[in-house]
């Protein structure tokens, strides 16, 4: 890249750097970049898919969308504006985007606080306290998803029964898929040789998971109580939901996550992005029931407070930026 009519080299990096905090599937981050001319390009990494849980490659293509919102959120606190094309070469549908860019006049504060979110978001497993002031901050999520044609629900509190009895059918089926468990279980492992996996600190304890009634079961982490205040999650839901599961669809949802997970962020809200439930049919249409809705549900997010100046949720790793971005001549 020539840094006239693009970001130079130390740009590109430090974006990557910054975009690879993006949520993934148990944290395995598949995708990789590819810095040509004036062009930064986003492949799929089959090498990091989980088939057993991700059967159709959804969750795969959700995190890449995820990871390009946060890439632009990062080169627009650098200075750098993009137009990103989508699903450029159909004939490879593993290189999902190319990005060009032309330098801004001025970074605005907004800017800025939304590239710090990045670095401030993890994946908080833990139960929530209520959010007060939902009202205010319900439709800056829909206007965030709706940029990217992507419709938000929310879960009425009449509707959390059905959801948390659906999740926990949901998990039990799942406890006699070996494969599954046997996947699930490498990529949760807290051998350091697996540090960019998920951390056994942002894991839960029985103790810890009795307390939240809409999540994934994970092999449980060592014994503690943290938040013990809190006798059961009090989250909000929403739900993410497309017209269709086809490859740009899923992008953009993966793209509209990054987007209102970091207005969560800087609303000062924690937030756990759910997708154990549209793995499977079953639970995936009875989320759409729920939500009364005729649209794919992608994904759903528990949203809540946590306890003030609260560090009981371990940062995750990231691999190294070399392992993730090509820099080609």
């Amino acid at each position: 890249m020539t840094g006239a009519t693009a970001p130079d080299e130390t740009v590109i990096r430090e974006s990557v750097a910054l975009a690879s905090r993006a949520p993934s599937l148990h944290n395995s981050q598949p995708w990789r970049w590819v810095a040509e001319a004036d062009t930064l390009q986003l492949w799929a990494d089959r090498a990091r898919s989980m088939p057993a849980t991700d059967h159709a490659g959804r969750e795969l293509i959700l995190s890449c969308g995820a990871v390009l919102d946060h890439l632009r959120v990062a080169t627009s606190a650098a200075g750098w504006d993009s137009v990103t094309e989508r699903t450029p070469d159909r004939g490879n549908p593993d290189h999902l985007a190319t990005l060009r860019f032309h330098p801004m006049q001025a970074v605005t504060a907004s800017q800025r606080h939304r590239a710090d979110a990045i670095g401030q978001r993890r994946t908080d497993r833990l139960p929530f306290d209520p959010v007060t002031q939902w009202a205010a901050i319900e439709p800056v999520l829909r206007h965030a998803a709706v940029r990217y044609d992507v419709l938000l629900h929310v879960v009425a509190d009449d509707g959390r029964a059905a959801l948390a009895e659906a999740s926990r059918l949901t998990e039990n089926l799942r406890r006699n898929d070996t494969t599954y468990m046997s996947e699930l279980r490498w990529w949760t492992s807290p051998f350091s040789s697996n540090a960019d996996h998920a951390p056994e600190g942002a894991l839960l304890s029985t103790s810890e998971a009795s307390r939240v009634d809409v999540a994934r079961s994970f092999p449980p982490a060592g014994g503690g109580r943290r938040r013990s205040a809190i006798e059961h999650d009090q989250s909000k839901i929403v739900v993410l939901s497309t017209d269709s599961d086809d490859l740009c669809d899923v992008l953009r949802c993966g793209e509209s996550l990054s987007a209102v997970l970091l207005e969560c962020t800087m609303a000062g809200l924690a937030t756990c992005t759910l997708t154990h439930m549209t793995e499977m049919a079953m639970s995936r249409n009875i989320i759409a029931e729920i939500v009364q809705t005729t649209s794919l549900p992608q994904l759903l997010i528990r949203i809540g407070k946590s306890p003030g100046h609260d560090q009981h949720v371990e940062r995750s790793g990231r691999r190294p930026v070399d392992d993730v971005l090509e820099f080609r001549l």
